[in-house]
């Protein structure tokens, strides 16, 4: 017979390997499966460096060890407030965090579909035997959920691509490319692009850039401490709620949190990319997307300004660095069935979710970005994987402990808890 685990993590990145290191200190029989630190590794350019600062970038351990400090202090590195840390060093954090931090090793395998199996999961992969499990937590990180604007969708797929497709950008030495968007990620793909020897060009909506200011000491006087507190994500009492406060964020109105969602600590640049941005790089401020056309090998984008003025832009190529529309119906791993039963945030697509970041499908939960209309914009970022690993693993438990032995595994008729104002349903 097959063995059945108690929890099955998708996904290997800071929220996955740290709701893993949380379920094995708890006693759960718990596999992880994906490709450790997948994104960091395989979808950021070469040379870009971590946002936020180290102290806020540490996966989690239930005793607060294997910290980013932790592994620095082993190989001689410093990583200091104030001072941007190389991608590569945060990667490398990663996989040395599931290698010491006490979780099962890491399979390596690609999650392909996840289905109601009994009174708990079917899980398939790509290769090897589906596995059985109790529970699953969903943390597949961002890359199914990359968003490219309409108008670039009916270009051929050689003459545009995500920002998230590129480890090496030397290829577009001695090429225009127009990189859309006016967030960090747009900000320092076309700086790493200029100085990889591109000609690069931004376009943005907004009409003009942020960006972060000089992060403060940590140490300060004590008013001034108390008048802009230092937090996971910033500095000021706003970004310290978010940071700070999820589980209060979970207790507002539906409509609240998808505006919070939507509009909290929106597209800003780090203050260490600003000059290599400005002295490098020209942008079109106020310019829309409305139209992009294939001419030969080149790239013709229609543009429109704030005063409804029509702009063409030729190109070699374009980048989208237009960031990650989180949805339901975009995660096509799991069950469609499934998908369709679960209760919603609004409209914003994303699940509604317990305190234990459990979906309206018992043993089914969720980490990451689409969780972030539930427990607010800290979900979006490393910091909330300390907050989410412990809740979640404490949601775990309890769904265990509700549900009792698994009475099989041969599929059967399962209840999906109703969500308010809908009649209790089944799927088979």
């Amino acid at each position: 017979m097959r063995r059945t685990d108690d929890l099955v993590v998708v996904g290997a990145g800071p929220y996955g390997l740290s709701i893993a290191a949380h379920a094995a200190a708890a006693g759960l029989g718990v596999r992880v499966l994906g490709r450790p630190m997948a994104s960091w590794r395989d979808h950021m350019p070469e040379g870009m460096y971590l946002k936020s600062e180290p102290w806020s970038s540490n996966l989690s351990a239930p005793d607060g060890r294997y910290t980013l400090a932790d592994y620095c202090a082993t190989r001689g590195l410093t990583a200091e407030h104030g001072d941007p840390l190389p991608i590569g060093i945060f990667s490398a954090y990663g996989l040395w965090f599931a290698r010491h931090a006490g979780l099962p090793e890491v399979e390596e395998r690609t999650v392909t579909e996840v289905t109601p199996q009994g009174d708990g999961f079917l899980v398939r992969t790509a290769d090897g035997p589906p596995l059985l499990a109790r529970t699953v937590a969903l943390a597949v990180g961002v890359m199914p959920f990359t968003h490219c604007p309409a108008a670039l969708r009916e270009l051929p797929p050689t003459h545009y691509s995500h920002s998230s497709g590129h480890r090496d950008l030397s290829r577009f030495a001695g090429r225009e490319v127009a990189v859309l968007g006016a967030g960090q990620a747009a900000l320092e793909t076309a700086a790493l692009l200029a100085e990889s020897g591109a000609r690069p060009c931004l376009v943005a909506r907004r009409s003009r850039l942020n960006w972060n200011t000089v992060p403060q000491p940590l140490e300060r006087p004590l008013r001034r401490a108390l008048r802009d507190p230092h937090s996971g994500l910033g500095t000021g009492w706003r970004s310290w709620a978010w940071s700070e406060l999820p589980w209060a964020v979970r207790r507002l109105p539906a409509p609240t949190r998808e505006r919070i969602a939507a509009t909290a600590l929106g597209p800003a640049g780090a203050w260490w990319l600003r000059d290599r941005f400005e002295r490098r790089v020209p942008a079109l401020m106020g310019h829309r997307l409305h139209r992009a056309v294939a001419v030969g090998g080149r790239t013709r984008l229609g543009l429109t300004t704030a005063a409804g003025e029509s702009v063409v832009l030729d190109t070699a190529h374009v980048i989208a660095a237009t960031g990650f529309t989180a949805r339901l119906d975009r995660l096509e791993l799991l069950d469609a069935r499934l998908r369709a039963a679960l209760a919603t945030v609004g409209g914003s697509g994303t699940p509604e979710l317990s305190p234990g970041f459990e979906s309206s499908w018992p043993g089914l939960f969720f980490a990451g970005l689409l969780t972030a209309p539930s427990f607010g914009p800290s979900m979006r970022f490393v910091h909330g994987a300390g907050f989410t690993a412990g809740r979640l693993v404490k949601g775990v438990r309890s769904r265990l402990g509700a549900r009792g032995p698994l009475p099989g595994t041969s599929g059967g008729v399962r209840p999906v808890r109703a969500a308010a104002g809908r009649p209790e349903t089944y799927l088979r």
